[in-house]
């Protein structure tokens, strides 16, 4: 690859900022409440399927093309083209992946915002700022912007250093503070009351709601959506990989460290609605839904915090923070495919187009902010439940019916000499050109 363009120095670099790109708000958040919406344990079971036999796969091909083109998403898709349609529909699929995902930190940077805004409240209350702690956690425009702006300074600040000295060197220090705080949390809340049933409920599955069509659709889609996919990220992340490297055992390590950590969200998160309940805080409404739902982190969540005394206080801190971290070493990979893409086809300098872009998505989602109810809801739909699941399917698309077989064997045999008498190599071409688009679309067609 090329020294201009940077690259991940080492294979656990790569993982642990593939890993954080995966590892997001999504897998925190999102993945303990598709669970205790959907059959708890049998929502776990179906998802780790799902996350190997058709996430897995998608999110190779991605990998694939990155490492293939050694260029931005647009580029890298461009170089497997072979005529102005093919070339073109590449533009299509790649500058629409880096359109999805500035869309998706225009949002996710507000979300990140309230979290790190949840994590300074036990602060300001230990301190006895009672009055700025209320205003930490009552929604307001100047506090989203405010946070907003820290968090997207934060992004930037990480970007403008580069792969190797950026990306990777951060994503190297936060995913094991993550992965600790996790940890260290789901042992206390193991300690307290109620937290038995949680475990109980998450780990014991009902079998007979595994094959339910709303549960397979919702297992589906937090697979494919938890890995990044139709966001161009992995695209350019695949890119910074060594062509040495074994991408066959690279994505399988990152797909198990991605349903691993959104494993431990749920070991965390859904005994501790329990414990809640135990407190009498209101978990379920009669018919056995959530009564939270997407809002259960900043609803459910403080609650139990606060029935734990002093020591809440510190729970809290500790909790919103492993959230602030989660959302972080996601947002970088989501700002990098529009610089990535600015810097090499218009050959603007790292730090300029980093600053510009970042502050750009800034605006965006002070736009938002300041429109809150008309637009919040509005950004997510367009690009995670349309701009995803498009963009992914057209990209297994792109690799199972455009790009040559011989070439892509080609590609992953550079570190991989002996792929092709692998069981990978004799299922995983046909699972991109068939069952991928497939799964993807039956998922599209299901969120309309």
């Amino acid at each position: 690859m090329g020294v201009s363009r940077g690259g991940f120095s080492s294979r656990f670099g790569f993982i642990m900022a593939a890993a954080g790109s995966a590892v997001g708000l999504g897998n925190i958040w999102g993945f303990p409440t598709q669970t205790a919406s959907n059959g708890g344990a049998a929502f776990v079971l179906v998802y780790l399927v799902l996350a190997f036999c058709l996430a897995y796969p998608a999110f190779m091909a991605e990998l694939l093309i990155g490492r293939y083109g050694q260029a931005n998403a647009v580029t890298s898709m461009q170089k497997m083209s072979r005529n102005l349609w093919q070339k073109r529909f590449a533009f299509v699929i790649g500058f629409g992946g880096i359109i999805c995902a500035a869309l998706i930190l225009s949002f996710y940077g507000i979300l990140a915002g309230w979290m790190m805004a949840y994590a300074i409240e036990p602060i300001s209350k230990l301190l006895g700022f009672q009055q700025a702690a209320s205003w930490l956690t009552v929604q307001s425009v100047p506090r989203d912007l405010i946070f907003s702006a820290l968090f997207m300074m934060l992004t930037i600040g990480i970007i403008r250093r580069g792969v190797e000295q950026g990306i990777e060197k951060w994503s190297k220090r936060l995913m094991p503070m993550l992965i600790g705080l996790l940890i260290l949390l789901i042992i206390y809340v193991f300690t307290l009351d109620g937290a038995r049933e949680g475990f109980n409920a998450y780990l014991n599955p009902d079998f007979s709601r595994v094959l339910e069509p709303d549960l397979l659709i919702s297992a589906l889609g937090q697979a494919f959506f938890s890995l990044s996919l139709g966001t161009s990220v992995m695209i350019i992340y695949g890119s910074y990989i060594a062509k040495k490297e074994n991408l066959v055992t690279l994505a399988a390590q990152v797909t198990l460290i991605d349903v691993s950590i959104a494993f431990l969200a749920g070991l965390l998160i859904i005994p501790a609605m329990y414990v809640a309940q135990a407190q009498g805080v209101a978990i379920f409404a009669e018919d056995g839904s959530l009564i939270s739902g997407p809002n259960l982190v900043f609803d459910v969540l403080p609650s139990l915090f606060a029935g734990m005394g002093d020591i809440g206080v510190f729970v809290a801190f500790a909790f919103f923070v492993l959230m602030s971290i989660a959302a972080l070493t996601s947002s970088i990979s989501m700002l990098e495919g529009p610089v990535s893409f600015v810097v090499e086809r218009h050959n603007i300098e790292r730090k300029k187009a980093t600053t510009v872009i970042g502050i750009s998505i800034l605006l965006l989602s002070a736009i938002i902010v300041v429109n809150f109810d008309l637009l919040f809801g509005l950004v997510i739909n367009v690009s995670t439940v349309y701009g995803q699941p498009i963009i992914a399917m057209l990209c297994c698309i792109f690799v199972g019916w455009i790009w040559y077989r011989n070439e892509i064997l080609a590609e992953i045999k550079q570190g991989n000499e002996d792929v092709e008498h692998s069981f990978f190599w004799k299922i995983w071409p046909w699972y991109t050109k068939f069952v991928c688009p497939t799964a993807i679309g039956l998922v599209f067609w299901h969120s309309l």
